[in-house]
């Protein structure tokens, strides 16, 4: 571990006091958390997918053995467990696991593909992985069979709901047994605990180191401050566990309360509705264009979704239409806003005792107490109520940094320990801010962040292409989408057909990095100095996309 990814050079010795005094950090782990619901309802429901329904004795029991198998392959303490799973019951398991033997859990979406992936692994030096077989038409364990001659720090890969290879181990053989193993002391909650991959600008994702309290602050604030749980309630997660949203509100907020999480691992809004019904679901969090799909889904009838009393959503502002549209449905359920990032987890929401004008006007206020929010100005000063600058955050829930990459820990990390968010937004005098554009060069297609400069860079490397941009055009279904603007070489003329199987099978990049749209132009327009106008080149690609080109 990079010597300045600890607590006191993050915060300082004086902050982390403040932290602790004031409960911010309690010090716990996510074991202690799991021995304290299995012993005191231990054949409660905790963690269900459709197919698998564990409780909470039954958790404990398979994370522990899972744990001490890792153990005997020779995971240590601080050693990086990549998993790589859809939302599954067993990426509980995984999680838990990996959390009580304190190794750092890496977890992996399962629409990345060989490009991303290598990278995580090679960047994290994880040193064993938790995957699957074929899922949506592509075999993950195949993939990391030809990775792990790529990672020679892999040594350990595990499969869960597939066939196991020679030098494999079945996930359920891992798990199997009638014992639970003592495990000794619980890890140190400052150490590293997760690292979660993220696309910004750059051309390859950045890791965010979280300590337990780190995540545990946000967490278990949202659990008791937002979502004001019990251990009644039970939570639908649709988005992916093995990303910021997914794993703190489907796993570490129910985690908090000793309440049930419901996984689905592939969206499709028709049968999110009757989830919510069949398992009685009270809450989730997703991008806000999940819920422009279930309400869409829910005309001429649907399912008995009574039960859900709050949608956090997060990713695009909650249009007023949108809010009234959900309280039609949802008839015993708020829609309330939220904006994170996998660096803070939550910067800011709305509250229940907000107004309906505060829930569709802003994205919140600071989220949690402790949390502070400020907007500066090109200057780096702080800027007045209703101007627009970059929002910061400063708090208990900040990553200690970027693993293995203090540049760029450095960039986005000042003196005073603010981490600037690379997003623009107004606060109003109250402290209510509203995200208003992006400093970053990404998209955001259905929530998920796509880096442009990536994409850009695949593009370039096809034979037929002399140079490319990649923006964003508006989509009703999933917020943005992604248009290629080419400029063609040597008289080419690439179709989008040609691009996309390169990109999918040469550059091997995640089908939803895809761009979806094609623009081809003679040259890209630029600055004096030479720099890509983003802001033409997206009003060439809407205009164009208009008329129907692509």
């Amino acid at each position: 571990m990079s010597a300045e990814l600890t607590a006191e050079a993050r915060f300082g010795a004086a902050s982390v006091q403040d932290f602790r005094e004031r409960g911010w950090w309690q010090d716990g782990s996510a074991a202690a958390l799991l021995d304290r619901w299995a012993k005191e309802h231990p054949e409660r429901r905790f963690v269900s997918d459709g197919t698998v329904e564990l409780d909470w004795a039954t958790t404990r029991a398979r994370a522990y053995r899972l744990g001490a198998r890792l153990r005997e392959l020779g995971v240590r303490p601080g050693d990086r467990v990549a998993v790589q799973l859809p939302n599954w019951a067993e990426f509980a398991v995984s999680y838990l696991a990996i959390a009580r033997i304190g190794a750092v859990t890496v977890p992996i979406m399962t629409v990345y593909r060989h490009t991303e992936v290598a990278h995580v692994l090679r960047n994290s030096g994880a040193v064993a992985a938790i995957t699957t077989g074929r899922f949506r038409s592509f075999d993950h364990a195949e993939m990391f069979r030809g990775l792990r001659a790529e990672c020679p720090e892999l040594r350990t890969l595990l499969i869960a709901r597939a066939d196991a290879h020679d030098g494999e181990l079945s996930f359920d053989e891992a798990c199997a047994g009638t014992d639970v193993p003592e495990l000794g002391p619980h890890p140190d909650p400052d150490a590293p605990h997760l690292i979660v991959y993220t696309s910004g600008t750059e051309s390859t994702a950045k890791g965010c180191v979280h300590t337990w309290n780190t995540l545990d602050f946000s967490g278990r604030g949202l659990a008791n401050d937002v979502f004001r749980m019990t251990s009644e309630d039970v939570m639908f997660m649709p988005s992916p566990v093995a990303h910021a949203t997914g794993l703190l509100v489907g796993l570490l907020v129910p985690l908090a309360v000793g309440a049930q999480t419901h996984l689905l691992d592939v969206w499709e809004p028709n049968e999110g509705l009757r989830r919510i019904a069949d398992y009685r679901c009270t809450a989730t969090a997703t991008a806000t264009p999940f819920v422009r799909m279930a309400l869409d889904a829910s005309r001429g009838g649907h399912p008995d979704v009574s039960s859900m009393r709050f949608w956090l959503c997060a990713g695009a502002p909650i249009p007023e239409a949108l809010a009234h549209e959900f309280a039609g449905v949802f008839t015993n359920g708020n829609l309330v806003p939220l904006y994170g990032a996998s660096e803070v987890m939550a910067a800011t929401c709305c509250h229940l005792e907000d107004s309906p004008e505060r829930m569709s006007s802003s994205d919140g206020s600071p989220a949690l107490d402790g949390v502070r929010i400020k907007i500066v100005d090109p200057d780096g000063d702080e800027a007045a109520p209703g101007e627009e600058g970059e929002i910061c955050y400063w708090g208990p829930g900040a990553t200690l940094g970027y693993w293995r990459e203090p540049e760029r820990s450095a960039a986005v990390i000042d003196g005073e320990g603010w981490h600037h968010m690379g997003d623009l937004g107004r606060a109003d005098a109250d402290g209510y801010v509203r995200v208003t554009g992006r400093l970053k060069d990404i998209i955001i297609r259905g929530g998920t962040n796509i880096s442009a400069g990536e994409v850009e860079g695949h593009l370039v490397s096809h034979p037929d292409v002399a140079a490319a941009a990649l923006v964003a055009y508006p989509d009703d279904r999933l917020g943005e989408r992604a248009a290629a603007i080419v400029v063609p070489a040597g008289g080419t003329t690439p179709t989008l057909e040609d691009l996309t199987a390169y990109l999918r099978t040469e550059r091997r990049i995640a089908p939803h990095k895809l761009p979806e749209r094609l623009v081809l132009v003679d040259e890209l327009p630029t600055t004096a100095t030479g720099k890509v106008q983003k802001f033409r080149l997206r009003e060439l690609g809407q205009g164009e996309l208009a008329r129907g080109q692509a």
